[in-house]
């Protein structure tokens, strides 16, 4: 029931574009706050991100899902009226302008907070609201390159590469949601509100705590984590092998014929092995591509050695494993027809016909939201007609 979830009563206003902002209130709706979403006139630029179907990108799809889309032009007065109106209602404000640009609009958390004293107010930006790169602009491209992540995801050439997917900001968005969480709490207990500076880069750093604590203590070439372990070739694909530890090492030199060489001085245990990962990969390799990537799992399975196949993502919409857990499911979208959807852990899975799985069309709730707050029919098409609302 969507009645009895944790936010139900909450209310949530999105001002936030992309991705980082918009996923934090998109988590906020799936616990069941009304998240109600200004955006411009054009929408926001997450709904532009690669490939655009209507109103929508695979992005927004996802990450505005259960939000109610008011489209206001916040360089009209009309349109700041009615933004200050919802902020001065919200228990949630959440924004990801560069630091000053709230303030220009007199939307800013000290203004804010003078009409609405106990709301959380986030603040998502690339590098903070404060310091010498405040407000440089950053993409997730930029932040995986400035926090260090690319130096440890090199290719076989040594050179830095950049994770296909924006994980920067995914990732941004769930450390805004859990802090907007305890901050809702401490407002339960206390009744006081706060200011939240959530950025890429604090964010990112976060995440790469332990690696970087590594990087300290033992340089550039901290240890990897053993051998043989990665991504290995096989006849008809790829695997992820871990077979670090001494007995699944063994297990391994079995199934390839070679058991002489669990015993070898060079490969005795796992720190002679981490020594020389070369020598080790040098026969696992080759030996490894003579066969199937299933034929090789089922060993492993019975061996209990750690292995994966690499799953492309029609191999996983497919994987009994994941169906058998309806991890993800299929949504009949308005423009895109239909959709695989993963549900959220911790949230409720979600149905066709429930509200909180879709996204919104660009102001399919205007009239609604506007007629919420009083404004006559009349008083929204004179909005509308004068470009304040859309």
């Amino acid at each position: 029931m969507l009645d009895d979830l944790a936010f139900t009563g909450l209310k949530v206003l999105d001002m936030a574009q992309g991705v980082a902002g918009p996923h934090c209130g998109m988590l906020l709706a799936q616990h069941g706050a009304e998240v109600i979403k200004v955006e411009p006139l054009g929408g926001d630029w997450g709904r532009q991100l690669g490939k655009r179907y209507g109103d929508f990108s695979a992005f927004g799809a996802v990450y505005n899902r259960g939000k109610k889309s008011v489209a206001l032009d916040l360089k009209a007065e009309a349109g700041i009226v009615i933004a200050k109106q919802l902020a001065a209602e919200a228990d949630v404000v959440l924004e990801s302008f560069r630091p000053g640009v709230m303030a220009r609009f007199n939307l800013d958390y000290e203004t804010v907070a003078k009409t609405n004293p106990s709301v959380v107010y986030l603040s998502v930006s690339g590098y903070g609201q404060d310091g010498p790169y405040s407000k440089q602009p950053v993409t997730d491209s930029v932040m995986q390159a400035f926090s260090g992540l690319m130096s440890v995801n090199q290719d076989h050439r040594g050179v830095p590469q950049r994770i296909q997917v924006i994980a920067i900001d995914i990732l941004t968005g769930l450390y805004g949601f859990q802090a907007v969480a305890p901050a809702l709490y401490r407002r339960v207990r206390t009744g006081l509100g706060a200011h939240l500076d959530v950025s890429l880069m604090q964010s990112t750093l976060a995440f790469l705590s332990a690696k970087m604590i590594e990087n300290h203590l033992e340089g550039e070439n901290a240890t990897n984590f053993g051998a043989p372990v990665g991504t290995f070739e096989t006849a008809d694909g790829f695997l992820n092998l871990n077979a670090r530890r001494d007995t699944h090492f063994r297990a391994l030199c079995k199934l390839l014929g070679r058991d002489e060489l669990a015993d070898d001085p060079r490969f005795v245990d796992s720190d002679a092995r981490t020594a020389n990962a070369a020598e080790v990969e040098a026969f696992v390799r080759p030996a490894v591509k003579l066969r199937s990537t299933a034929e090789w799992l089922a060993d492993f399975e019975a061996h209990d050695i750690l292995a994966g196949r690499v799953n492309t993502f029609p191999d996983i919409l497919t994987d009994p494993h994941v169906e058998a857990r309806e991890a993800v499911r299929w949504l009949e979208h308005t423009a895109m027809g239909p959709i695989p959807m993963p549900v959220i852990p911790g949230a409720p899975p979600f149905e066709q016909a429930d509200p909180h799985a879709h996204a919104p069309e660009l102001g399919a709730h205007t009239r609604e939201v506007l007629t919420s707050l009083g404004l006559s029919p009349d008083a929204i098409e004179d909005m509308i007609k004068a470009g304040a609302a859309g």
